[in-house]
């Protein structure tokens, strides 16, 4: 097993839909959290985050960093959105990486597509 699986609901994402991921990190060093960015290809607009596990996010936020210690048994799962308002279709990259102080440890990469 990698020392971090990440996981989506749908490759397949429409707008204002809700999005659905899921981090587990079997890490066995010590780490301080793990980080999720996301870059629509093609696009100078952002996802929107809005919670992780259970607790919602306020501000609008297009990377974001979970600490350890608010994940238990070192999973995590939140929920973010798209807006994009665009005909053509985007490709999406999620890359979720573990951090250590400061540093990347190892990180993980899906592709999803987006389309109206």
């Amino acid at each position: 097993m990698k020392d971090i699986e990440f996981n989506l609901n749908s490759k397949v994402i429409h707008p204002n839909s809700e999005i659905k991921g899921t981090i587990s990190v079997s890490y066995p060093g010590r780490y301080d959290g793990v980080v999720i960015n996301t870059t629509i290809l093609d696009s100078s607009e952002h996802i929107i985050y809005k919670s992780y596990n259970g607790k919602k996010i306020s501000q609008n936020v297009s990377r974001l960093f979970i600490n350890k210690d608010v994940m238990p048994e070192n999973k995590a799962e939140f929920t973010a959105i798209i807006s994009l308002k665009s005909k053509q279709e985007h490709e999406i990259k999620f890359r979720v990486s573990i951090i250590e102080q400061h540093k990347e440890i190892e990180s993980q990469i899906i592709f999803a597509r987006y389309s109206a």
